[in-house]
């Protein structure tokens, strides 16, 4: 059952039968056969039985159905012959087009957003995530209200004959949306201010946050329990994973290294789950390192590496203050030889790639290398002079960075130390006085 309160109506009935249409514009980068089978997952994961997938070419949307006469036609005799009670459109929807295309089809109709908000919802296992797909649903379900009633007003307004209309029932939900709403937002903001300081925590701790991000089904939840022994939910389905999870994980060289695991990227993300799951994405924002898995063996990896791209740029992971980028290739047992061969010649030339089955272990070691170096190559050799007495800050260098020299003077200790610029920014932070003992060498 779903996390939020709503008419029967607008509940999809899992395990019905669903005929998927699929609109295309022909601008789409990815092939009608991978749309088509990426529809059909969406529609797996929230156990819908799909008995036709049919795409439909779509010159000009028609602003009442989206498809054309004879094409709504076409689909409400395909739903007749296979008596589907669910019509799925891989699209958007506007509220007038998803009920008239209820009464032309005699069917439930449910849009890619709708969707993806029910494999949502029944999926979030925190409190968290709860609350996030709740909100993401309200500001959906705020803009099709007007499915729900046919009536407009409920009640006359004022005294005797001079009462005006009262407020209407589509009124009175939408303001009940708007209150619920706002208690979720101030609630998912206790959530991010507790994340804040468990953040703050780890920043000081000794050791770097590695994000895994990549589009959903990538393997990333297998990745994570290769590398941490961890038992996440990994399962060859969409959106298997949803609320984040993070471990410790000890990387070649003995460098210790905190692996966060999170929800998958899907082509066309509701702008509203990306707004509801801003918090959780920090997790992303402040990582040391990201990890972008990619499912090689997928027909359009690259197409889906550009919808990653696109939402870490709308979350703010990416441009010049985003963590710096490395790439898992993953899948490498479903390829054939050939192309098997072709994609290691290609991470041949680059130093941000590895190419890995988290499915068998094939290449793990080589993946963990790659993290390893990447993470050093962020500690630059800093030359730091501090007060004998200052022994806080003496022992969290040591614990923090890699102390290479050490030279003691009279009042002083002078110390080259490898840190990040995180690491050097925390140290900065920690309110040394600004005695010429307590400031930073020149960079050596």
């Amino acid at each position: 059952m779903s996390v939020f309160s709503r008419s029967e109506a607008d509940d999809v009935a899992r395990g019905a039968r669903a005929v998927i249409a699929c609109p295309d514009d022909g601008r789409s980068a990815r092939s009608v056969e991978a749309r088509e089978e990426e529809a059909r997952g969406l529609a797996l994961a929230i156990h819908i039985e799909t008995v036709e997938t049919r795409t439909f070419r779509i010159r000009q949307a028609k602003p009442a159905t989206l498809f054309g006469s004879g094409q709504m036609e076409e689909i409400a005799a395909i739903v007749a012959a296979h008596e589907a009670e669910l019509v799925i459109v891989d699209g958007g929807l506007t509220p007038i087009q998803q009920r008239n295309l209820e009464k032309g089809t005699g069917a439930k109709v449910i849009d890619r957003t709708g969707l993806i908000l029910e494999i949502f919802g029944e999926r979030a296992a925190t409190a968290e995530g709860r609350l996030q797909v709740e909100l993401a649903h309200l500001d959906y379900q705020a803009g099709r209200l007007v499915r729900s009633w046919t009536h407009l007003e409920r009640q006359r307004g004022g005294f005797g004959f001079l009462g005006g209309p009262g407020e209407t029932q589509i009124e009175a939900d939408r303001r009940l949306i708007r209150n619920r709403m706002a208690k979720i937002r101030r609630e998912l903001e206790e959530v991010t201010r507790t994340r804040g300081l468990h953040r703050a925590r780890r920043q000081r701790a000794p050791w770097p946050v590695v994000a895994l991000v990549g589009y959903t089904n990538a393997g990333k939840s297998t990745l994570f329990n290769r590398m941490t022994g961890a038992a996440v939910m990994a399962k060859d389905l969409l959106f298997a994973t949803l609320d984040p999870t993070m471990r410790q994980v000890s990387l070649p060289g003995g460098g210790k290294t905190i692996l966060s695991d999170t929800v998958g990227f899907v082509s066309d993300l509701p702008t509203q789950l990306v707004a509801a799951f801003r918090a959780t994405l920090e997790e992303v924002i402040s990582a040391d390192l990201i990890v972008h898995v990619r499912d090689m063996a997928h027909p359009d990896c690259e197409a889906q590496a550009d919808d990653v791209m696109h939402v870490l740029e709308e979350i703010g992971a990416r441009g010049d203050d985003g963590a710096p980028m490395i790439e898992i290739w993953n899948k490498a047992d479903l390829l054939d030889e050939e192309a098997r061969e072709r994609l290691a010649a290609e991470a041949l030339r680059r130093e941000d790639v590895a190419i890995i089955s988290a499915l068998s272990g094939e290449g793990l070691e080589a993946a963990a290398q790659l993290m390893a170096r990447h993470l050093g190559r962020l500690h630059r050799l800093r030359d730091i002079r501090v007060p004998m007495a200052d022994g806080a800050s003496l022992a969290w260098l040591h614990s923090h960075g890699d102390v290479e020299k050490e030279v003691a003077e009279e009042e002083a200790m002078l110390l080259s130390v490898r840190l990040s610029d995180a690491d050097w920014a925390r140290f900065q932070a920690r309110g040394l006085d600004e005695s010429p003992l307590s400031r930073r060498w020149p960079e050596s």
